[in-house]
């Protein structure tokens, strides 16, 4: 058997290659992968490039197991799963059996992206949501549409979603927003940035900046309350980015990196949300919308990029 797989080559352009069928070693499982999500967070190097071409993407993978390797216990050939490995753009893609878990059978793969799931309910878990706050979400994508069914789940008494696109926003009402906005039409009563007001009740309790943008990182700093929690799970790939630390200062804000990189609160969370889908509690899968073959690969972060017409997420299905 031949195994295909999709590889970056320079800034934009990926190719298709092929090779033999890779065995397992020592814990490790062959994957043959039915679907990978595009990320966001990799649009960045698919546009300038990585220092170490050609490279594989892929990391948000749900498949079949083909084979095990010796020592692997627990999985075996036609068990489905879901984990954190990468270069998934690809028909087979080996694992370590520590870094996959099964998906209930009520669960559909494109619901199962393990590693989006794994994010989503460790931003929740950190930003502390309390039952009856009042919470914005900012930038409604893949991620922050996530992070609005978790919200409600946590007791949420409003939830004030606001993002540039109008279909973003008619999504989030879809999902039980209570009230979506233009970031051009957010209500001054949702905006403390004077500090001769901090006492007032302008601004929310909880703010989660999820557009990975300066300007949504902006705004998020002006709708926190005075004693708020500011949740910065979007993915900033520029790292350059300005705040206004007196404003934030004066407001006594809590501040919050939604983000875990620690393998065992991944796997931990990764589980959870599997089990709150099968129990129809969120449901990742309803955001796929654009699906793309290995041969589109360029195409599909393209249309990440550019955000064409219904765009959501996009998924990947070697």
């Amino acid at each position: 058997m031949v195994n295909r797989y999709s590889q970056m080559i320079a800034p934009g352009r990926s190719e298709v290659v092929e090779e033999p069928t890779p065995a397992p070693q020592v814990g490790e499982v062959l994957v043959k992968v039915t679907v990978c999500g595009v990320c966001a967070s990799e649009l960045h190097p698919w546009q300038e490039g990585r220092p170490d071409p050609p490279y594989r993407f892929g990391h948000e993978p749900a498949g079949v197991v083909v084979a095990v390797g010796p020592g692997v216990t627990g999985f075996a050939p036609d068990d489905r799963v879901t984990g954190l490995f990468t270069g998934a753009y690809s028909r087979l893609c080996l694992a370590r059996a520590e870094q996959i878990l099964p998906i209930p059978a009520e669960v559909p793969d494109t619901a199962a992206l393990g590693e989006p799931l794994a994010c989503l309910v460790n931003g929740q878990r950190r930003t502390r949501v309390e039952l009856a706050d009042r919470v914005a979400v900012i930038g409604l994508g893949f991620m922050g549409l996530g992070m609005l069914q978790l919200l409600r789940l946590r007791g949420a008494a409003r939830i004030v979603a606001i993002d540039v696109r109008e279909e973003a926003r008619q999504k989030a009402a879809e999902l039980g927003a209570d009230e979506v906005y233009h970031p051009a039409d957010v209500p001054d009563t949702y905006r403390l940035t004077r500090f001769d007001e901090w006492q007032s009740t302008k601004g929310l309790d909880v703010v989660v900046e999820a557009s990975g943008t300066q300007p949504g990182l902006t705004l998020a700093g002006e709708m926190v309350k005075a004693h708020g929690i500011l949740s910065i799970l979007g993915y900033h790939q520029a790292s350059d980015r300005q705040v206004d630390v007196g404003m934030w200062n004066w407001k006594a804000i809590d501040v919050v990196n939604a983000h875990v990189r620690r393998h065992a609160d991944l796997m931990e969370s990764m589980r959870i949300g599997l089990e709150l889908t099968r129990g129809g509690l969120i449901d990742l899968g309803q955001l796929v919308t654009h699906r793309y073959g290995l041969e589109d690969v360029d195409r599909a972060y393209s249309d990440l990029r550019d955000k064409p017409a219904g765009f959501i997420k996009a998924v990947v299905l070697p």
